[in-house]
């Protein structure tokens, strides 16, 4: 029943915005020049060195483009979290808790906002064109891992969305606290962690895995070794690692739900 009546909320919600092709087109060219002044800032960066991190520039854009397509799918499906202090502050999230629907998957059809796309075709385009310069082998495996790296990515991020979103159940204007890790993401999950220092590393591999989003599966595809020396069975850990993070998240947000007490309380 439930799921019926989201199928329905989302395709209202893809009709109502392709009524105006034109509006939708130009939207998304907006999302992917955004995208793309990230990509022009790798670029820039590689203009005056020869490596990153250890890491040459197809393979950092192989690692971007992972985390594009990610990042991007994961803002299409939980990026309306962004107004949950909103929603707390006015009082709707009381609307939200009184009908027989979860709440967060209310939130995440409150605005399904399909110019997000244009993020994701930025990353997949960068993909496909660095695939050969990149020197990955076009093994079963390697398929494999292009086609479930970004997936994986997108259940990571919008978990990592989840979580650090339910802050604002704590805190009066938790969308700063937020939107470090959220858009933080897009940031920190398209660069090698390499790049950044002993601490932060640690951080993005063991506290907040933005490392699997993009690193690790880039170093299983590019079939080299880890310049942190770190475990290879972690190349292939994404998966597993999504499957906790979900776990974290939900359990993080049921509690934060549970523990709210209403507006006008």
């Amino acid at each position: 029943m439930a799921e019926g009546v989201y199928r329905r909320i989302v395709a209202s919600r893809v009709r109502s915005q392709l009524a105006y092709p034109t509006s939708f087109a130009l939207d998304c060219l907006a999302q992917a020049i955004g995208q793309a002044l990230e990509l022009v800032v790798i670029l820039v960066v590689f203009g005056r060195v020869r490596s990153l991190g250890g890491f040459d520039r197809e393979e950092v854009l192989l690692m971007y483009g992972l985390a594009g397509i990610a990042f991007g799918l994961a803002d299409l499906a939980v990026g309306q979290l962004d107004d949950l202090p909103r929603w707390i502050r006015t009082g709707e999230f009381d609307v939200l808790l009184a009908r027989p629907l979860g709440t967060l998957t209310q939130l995440a059809t409150s605005d399904l906002q399909l110019r997000r796309l244009g993020r994701v075709a930025v990353g997949l385009v960068v993909l496909v064109a660095v695939i050969t310069g990149a020197g990955i082998e076009p093994t079963p495996l390697n398929l494999a891992l292009l086609v479930v790296t970004p997936l994986v990515g997108t259940v990571l991020i919008s978990a990592i969305w989840v979580a650090t979103c339910a802050v604002s159940f704590w805190v009066v204007d938790g969308k700063e606290v937020a939107n470090a890790f959220t858009y933080g993401s897009s940031l920190t999950t398209s660069y090698p962690v390499t790049v950044f220092g002993p601490w932060l590393r640690r951080v993005f591999c063991f506290a907040v895995p933005s490392a699997f989003v993009a690193y690790f599966p880039a170093l299983a595809l590019l079939d080299r070794p880890d310049p942190l020396g770190l475990p290879h069975a972690l190349r292939y850990a994404s998966p597993l690692v999504a499957v906790v993070a979900v776990a974290v998240a939900a359990l993080v947000w049921r509690t934060a739900v549970r523990r709210y007490q209403g507006a006008g309380s």
